[in-house]
């Protein structure tokens, strides 16, 4: 049996499957950022040429799908199957966006997680030996999601100073094996997670506790501490849930300095950007990881990284309700050989 699971949620995988390549757009505030040239493709066109805020969005995964396989030399026909999803009702942007790839496709819903939990599928998908070749693909695009979650952007509304603001961008990364490049190792699957948090404009402290939740199981199930990583990255806690991540840890006597970040802290310059606590969205980590962390994985300037995508499991009725808001997390290992 290829692979083997170590304890409830942790799942090593053996032989790893291997990052073959990725693909990451973004839009104009991303061509603002601090991380403007990890892009593959970056736009001031918010609506990529398209008539609405959602086709836009499906057309980011196009690209950054079409980046990828341009990186590998292959085509959509070399892709045994694809996993992706975004935050729109019935995952619209993946599900169009993928319509005309003829891949093998299952649509995820993970919110902003979905890129760790797609990543986490296509590397099982892979060592399991079902697929040669799988995708993991999503997006998510600022005025969509505020369409969909929030108000029309024509009203104008006051932000929060714990609310964040939605990547417009999409991530897609290719997974294989005996290929070279930067290794999937280890996987935990998150648990759902609820401490009562019911702000929707704080997601990053309702999703804070389930990232502190998964980066400690993945730690004590392999036996390492945070020092044994050259970054720990969340999804998109934002400058609010990463500062309730750290005192977690520090209530534990253990420290996170010099190693943890948080892909929503690192997209976006709070200080010349207006985007209160940091950036959200299934682009967030998406981007991050297929662009700016695979490329120092690539140049060797980090050898064992773990991405956690952190989502918050909410929906307008939920919200409408008065229900609290669930936290995810999943968690993948990604390492150079020999580290």
């Amino acid at each position: 049996m290829a692979g083997k699971r170590i304890s409830r949620q942790t799942l090593l995988f053996d032989p790893p499957p291997v990052l073959e390549a990725a693909g990451a757009v973004g839009g104009k505030r991303e061509l603002e950022g601090p991380l403007r040239d990890s892009f593959d493709l970056v736009t001031s066109d918010t609506r990529f040429g398209q008539k609405s805020w959602e086709k836009a969005e499906t057309q980011m995964q196009q690209l950054a799908l079409q980046a990828a396989l341009d990186k590998a030399s292959l085509r959509p026909e070399n892709v045994d199957m694809a996993f992706g999803g975004d935050l729109l009702n019935q995952c619209i942007s993946t599900s169009f966006g993928m319509r005309d790839a003829g891949i093998p496709f299952f649509g995820l819903y993970g919110a902003c997680s979905t890129m760790a939990e797609g990543l986490t599928l296509a590397a099982m998908a892979v060592c399991g030996g079902f697929a040669g070749r799988a995708a993991a693909i999503t997006s998510s695009h600022f005025a969509s999601a505020e369409r969909q979650y929030r108000f029309p952007l024509v009203y104008g509304g006051q932000r929060t100073t714990t609310s964040q603001w939605t990547v417009t961008g999409s991530g897609c990364a290719l997974v294989t094996s005996g290929a070279p490049g930067p290794r999937i190792t280890a996987a935990t699957v998150g648990r759902v997670v609820d401490w009562g948090i019911r702000d929707a404009n704080n997601m990053g402290a309702a999703m804070a506790p389930a990232a502190y939740d998964t980066i400690v199981r993945h730690l004590e199930d392999r036996g390492m501490r945070p020092g044994d990583f050259d970054a720990i990255l969340t999804g998109d806690l934002g400058y609010v849930g990463r500062t309730i991540v750290e005192e977690l840890f520090r209530r534990d006597g253990m420290s996170l300095e010099g190693v943890y970040n948080d892909c929503g802290t690192m997209i976006y310059d709070r200080e010349r950007q207006d985007v209160q606590a940091g950036g959200s969205g299934c682009g967030c980590s998406a981007v991050v990881l297929c662009g700016h962390v695979y490329r120092q994985l690539l140049l060797g300037r980090c050898r064992r990284v773990l991405l956690c995508g952190s989502g918050a499991l909410l929906s307008t009725v939920s919200t409408q309700q008065g229900e609290s808001i669930p936290g995810i997390c999943h968690a993948v290992s990604i390492e150079l050989e020999g580290s």
